[in-house]
């Protein structure tokens, strides 16, 4: 299959080109390189420097390659980040990939992957989160998401593009070549491992009073070779109808127990700070994914926390620096 995907130069969008290749699909990866790395870029993937808003790029890149779909990974991705901007979120992840749409039905390609979220649902109301739970999003960058979902089913009610959100829990790990690093970096498991490596002085729990058993937020982590798979298998599931599958591992860990996991696989000891709240994080986050597991046969692979943070220590001591200067 011929694929665009866009925002393909940051962390999940590095190895879902990576695996996409590897199953002998045609890699184009579009990116403005705001927060990718061009030192991700898969050699066999051809690379055009674009943003999202350019109806005009996409809309020649996608007639050029003969595009027949796009998986949507570019945008902002910072809980905290959005509440305290939220105009900068409405803008990038809502407003700007309407060009993206319009370039689609300008060239004709009527297949889309949207890289949607978990904070579409809020604060659960079941100990599982299944695809029709309430949407209550409890920050602005989980709204944006809400709302882009929202924008896809008119397109494919007026268009008829067909479009499958998977709303991703807590992408982590790494593939042998390509890791997380982020520019701020703000997700707990790669910051735990940079404090491991002496690159930072302490790791900060953001919350200590949840209603949780050891009082601090509890989340749900995929490892990112998982993720991608769920996008190949997504991409061939995707025909007649548009679908919403959650991504996770259906079990949750606390930040406590993310530190706790990350001491014994780098067998170092570091300092933890605890802090207030941060606005908009929820208690608890974990994912049902018995309906992707249903109709397309997706299991994790790596379920366990030990061995997405094994395969994350192995990428960031190979890669203190990350990607380098980007």
């Amino acid at each position: 299959m011929r694929v665009l995907i866009t925002g393909g130069a940051g962390f999940i969008g590095s190895v879902v080109s990576e695996m996409c290749l590897a199953a002998g699909d045609e890699v184009v990866v579009y990116d403005n390189l705001a927060t990718g790395h061009r030192e991700s870029l898969h050699p066999d993937a051809e690379f055009v420097e674009g943003d999202v808003a350019d109806r005009e790029l996409l809309a020649a890149t996608m007639k050029r390659r003969r595009t027949e779909a796009v998986i949507h990974m570019a945008g902002f991705i910072e809980a905290g980040e959005s509440m305290k901007d939220p105009a900068r979120y409405f803008s990038n992840n809502l407003c700007k990939p309407l060009g993206l749409l319009e370039a689609m039905v300008e060239a004709g390609v009527s297949r889309i992957l949207f890289s949607s979220t978990a904070a579409v649902y809020g604060d659960p109301e079941t100990e599982l989160i299944a695809e029709d739970h309430p949407k209550r999003p409890t920050n602005a960058y989980g709204e944006t998401k809400l709302q882009f979902e929202r924008v896809l089913s008119w397109y494919d009610r007026i268009f008829g593009i067909k479009h499958v959100n998977l709303r991703y829990f807590n992408a982590a790990g790494a593939s042998g070549e390509r890791g997380e690093d982020h520019r701020p970096e703000s997700h707990l498991i790669p910051l735990v491992l940079k404090t491991a490596l002496g690159r930072r002085d302490s790791i900060s729990i953001f919350g200590s009073d949840y209603p949780t058993a050891d009082g601090t937020c509890i989340r749900d982590y995929i490892h990112i070779e998982d993720l991608a798979q769920a996008h190949i298998m997504s991409l061939k599931g995707l025909a007649d109808r548009s679908l919403c599958y959650n991504l996770g591992n259906g079990k949750g860990y606390s930040v406590r127990e993310v530190i706790d996991t990350a001491r014994r696989v780098t067998g170092c000891d570091f300092r933890v700070v605890e802090e207030g709240r941060r606005p908009g994080d929820a208690a608890v986050l974990v994912a049902s994914s018995d309906l992707i597991a249903s109709e397309l046969g997706w299991q994790p692979r790596h379920p366990e926390l030990e061995s997405i943070i094994q395969s994350a220590w192995e990428w960031h001591r190979a890669h203190p620096d990350g990607y380098g200067t980007g």
